[in-house]
């Protein structure tokens, strides 16, 4: 500024110069992919709001080998995040968020669902996983502190931008997130199903035209079997144990999938003991805390009103002393009571194991589907228990998620993230030859201004 030095007031004259010195603050939207690029897993997007800044997601992702330790998403400052939204508790997507808390600050948003089973699973993590993060459960009560339950469709105003939540049908209390700021509009995914699920209602896709979107990908080149065929399945496989007096076990994920493979067994009027055990008990109570987040409370609370809930280590030789079928986590067979029941079960070829979860590679129950063996007692040991495997996602595959993008309003710029590197590439391709949109798979650190 010429003559900037007779000018009378200095103080003027310092702020006229650090803003000077300032870079250019871009108006609009722009994200920063922080995780779940080309991966499942660690999902953040730091999303800038003409200066504003929402953190959706910071999750986890765990080696897959036994002794390293779990990744990240891309370092983020608390100082530089105005709030974090988590749209759902699984770890992928939570996990990760005590650590803004470690020398830092911030809010914390979500559904009250979604906070109580976040506690739930982090708590859990930090209790198996000791040592292995650089957060603790310090951090994670100063989350807790810090996090505000907001219901689907509440808008919420944070500097610059406002955002709301909508129904996923991924998960109780599951939810994406609309964001709008400067005139732009942003829907996050998350995990979605599109179509519900036995328990949870459609996701909510009543959202308006939009200008970004933000999709998972993790189906998006294979269409799953139609769920009632999965249903079909595996009651069949069930009555087929029964009908030679074995156990058959359901090694499932505690947030959700124990408690629908409860529900399809209550549906189908199945006569046999019905056994809940681990996380899943605990699943149950929060989920009961939550009934307006149900399609029908009533399918939920008979199908768990009616099981066996294992309360003790006596409770389980009770059970597997008869016919029954056993759900209890974990779905990958990756520690906590599945190794017991494994242990009991697996060598009699009048039982059964009916898989229904996601198998990541590297974990003992890929390596059982892939082998027919599991690792006991430091050795293998060949599984003579029947194996079979039934597709229960809460994901939307590949028709859903086409069916979803065709419906979205607007002519979005649309972002494939939270699948291997080429569900994301391929998923982005066929959006763009199908659409018309402009789509593509981020690399992780990329920054994407709209």
């Amino acid at each position: 500024i010429k003559g900037w030095a007779d000018f009378p007031d200095r103080n003027l004259i310092k702020y006229v110069k650090k803003t000077l010195r300032c870079r250019l603050r871009i108006l609009g939207v722009k994200i920063k992919v922080l995780g779940a690029a080309g991966e499942v897993g660690r999902s953040g997007f730091l999303v800038n709001c003409d200066g504003t800044n929402l953190l959706l997601d910071y999750g986890v992702m765990f080696s897959k080998k036994r002794n390293d330790p779990p990744l990240y998403p891309l370092h983020v400052k608390p100082k530089d995040v105005d709030a974090v939204v988590i749209t759902h508790a699984h770890l992928d997507h939570s996990g990760c968020v005590p650590a803004l808390f470690n020398g830092g600050n911030t809010s914390v948003y979500c559904t009250s669902p979604t906070l109580d089973l976040s506690m739930l699973l982090i708590e859990d993590m930090l209790k198996i996983e000791k040592n292995k993060h650089s957060f603790h459960n310090g951090h994670v009560n100063s989350m807790l502190r810090n996090s505000k339950e907001i219901r689907f469709k509440e808008p919420v105003k944070v500097g610059n931008a406002t955002f709301e939540l909508r129904s996923s049908g991924h998960v109780i209390g599951g939810s994406t997130v609309l964001v709008e700021a400067n005139d732009k509009r942003l829907f996050y995914t998350g995990d979605i199903n599109p179509n519900g699920s036995r328990m949870l209602p459609k996701a909510d896709f009543d959202i308006g035209d939009i200008d970004i979107l933000i999709t998972e990908s993790t189906y998006s080149q294979t269409d799953q079997m139609p769920r009632k065929e999965s249903e079909n399945g595996l009651i069949e496989f069930a009555n087929e144990v029964m009908d030679r007096k074995g156990i058959l076990f359901v090694p499932s994920f505690s947030v959700e999938r124990s408690q629908e493979i409860a529900c399809v067994l209550k549906n189908a009027n199945f006569k046999y003991p019905v056994v809940m055990d681990g996380m899943a008990l605990k699943v149950n109570d929060i989920m009961f805390r939550y009934p307006e987040y149900l399609k029908d409370v009533n399918i939920f609370a008979d199908a768990i009103n009616d099981a066996f809930l294992i309360r003790d280590h006596g409770d389980r030789k009770k059970a597997i002393s008869e016919p029954c079928v056993v759900i209890s986590p974990a779905g990958m067979l990756v520690g906590g009571n599945a190794v017991f029941y494994m242990q009991e079960i697996a060598s009699n070829d009048k039982n059964g194991v009916a898989m229904v979860s996601y198998q990541a590679e590297g974990t003992p129950g890929k390596k059982m589907l892939e082998t027919g063996k599991i690792s006991t007692r430091g050795k293998d040991m060949k599984v003579k228990a029947t194996v079979r495997q039934f597709q229960f996602s809460g994901h939307g595959d590949r028709t859903a998620l086409f069916d979803m993008i065709k419906n979205i309003k607007g002519d979005p710029k649309v972002l494939t993230v939270h699948g291997d590197e080429n569900s994301c590439t391929k998923f982005a391709e066929e959006i763009q030859e199908k659409f018309g949109l402009d789509a593509y798979a981020p690399k992780l650190g990329e920054e994407i201004a709209v």
